[in-house]
């Protein structure tokens, strides 16, 4: 009797401790900012916790942080790859090198608007640019990005001469130093980074006239492994609560008039490119997830 009350004992308390386990909040860590005063992807990181918040009910309680050492974009992508990183889910613009490593969750988190794209400049470069009249002018300027960006392959196939870095914030310096003539940015940084950066470099500009744009849909990224698949399937169905709520468009809105509520668009000459590199699965038939801007970008006065 007493054995037997014992093996009782103790499948009582490994039923305890399997609850507790499954009563943990799912953790969600992602990267943090790449330089001080980087705010890039804050909207990114409160879409996700408001998405996860949106189905507690259904998935239970979460704890979504960022990691607390600064590492390159390789770095966070590795780390989540390798399904036991110090960072779980990245946000970035896809493409099929990221779609092949990890596991995307095909939700355009800012409609598309990281896809146009201005640039900063200094002073003899606006010069220049004034006579400019053609996409064919256009390209006989060097455009500097980062190794990793998806924008490297779509400006290549453009005809665009591209000066890389190996890093985000060594193109500021390279930019100054006239080692190449635009940093292209998307509208929704340009502002910031130029506030950021306008006193260490003399002369920095956002470049008046002409804008690119190309379909490149920003998504979360989680590990191709049994958890990525879980925060996966939470975090889609959060997502798709929030747009159903009519809460994911309010806080785009907001945060569209936020981030372009400094940014000069009216009556610019935009050059559209095409996006070869985007999957048949990309969502572009859902017109929901994507922002023509057509009205931020008409002349002004129409």
């Amino acid at each position: 009797m007493r054995y037997i009350a014992m093996k009782r004992y103790l499948l009582f308390l490994l039923l305890l401790l399997c609850a507790g386990a499954s009563a943990q909040p799912m953790q969600f860590v992602y990267p943090p900012p790449e330089a001080a005063g980087d705010e890039r992807h804050l909207y990114y990181w409160q879409l996700l916790d408001a998405a996860l918040a949106a189905n507690r009910d259904k998935y239970g309680d979460y704890r979504a942080t960022a990691y607390t050492t600064a590492m390159t974009f390789q770095r966070s992508v590795a780390e989540v790859e390798s399904g036991r990183g110090a960072v779980n889910i990245v946000s970035r613009a896809t493409n099929p090198d990221l779609e092949k490593r990890l596991r995307p969750i095909r939700i355009p988190l800012d409609k598309g608007l990281l896809g146009l794209r201005l640039f900063l400049v200094m002073p003899e470069t606006q010069t220049r640019l004034d006579s400019v009249k053609t996409l064919k002018e256009l390209q006989g300027f060097s455009i500097g990005q980062s190794v990793s960006w998806t924008d490297v392959a779509i400006l290549k196939k453009a005809g665009f001469n591209l000066v890389l870095a190996d890093a985000y914030t060594p193109l500021f310096g390279m930019l100054r130093a006239g080692r190449f003539d635009l940093f292209s940015r998307g509208a929704i940084e340009i502002e910031a980074e130029w506030r950021a950066n306008r006193e260490a470099i003399p002369g920095l500009a956002i470049e008046k006239r002409f804008a690119l744009y190309y379909p490149m849909p920003r998504y979360f990224f989680v590990s191709r492994t049994e958890e990525g698949a879980r925060m996966a399937e939470r975090i889609e169905d959060g997502l798709q609560r929030l747009r159903r709520s009519g809460e994911f468009e309010r806080r785009y809105q907001a945060w569209k008039k936020l981030v372009l509520k400094d940014v000069q668009l009216a009556g610019r000459t935009v050059f559209r490119l095409p996006n070869t590199e985007l999957s048949p699965e990309t969502p572009l038939a859902d017109k929901y997830w994507w922002d023509d801007m057509a009205a931020e970008l008409q002349p002004a006065g129409r």
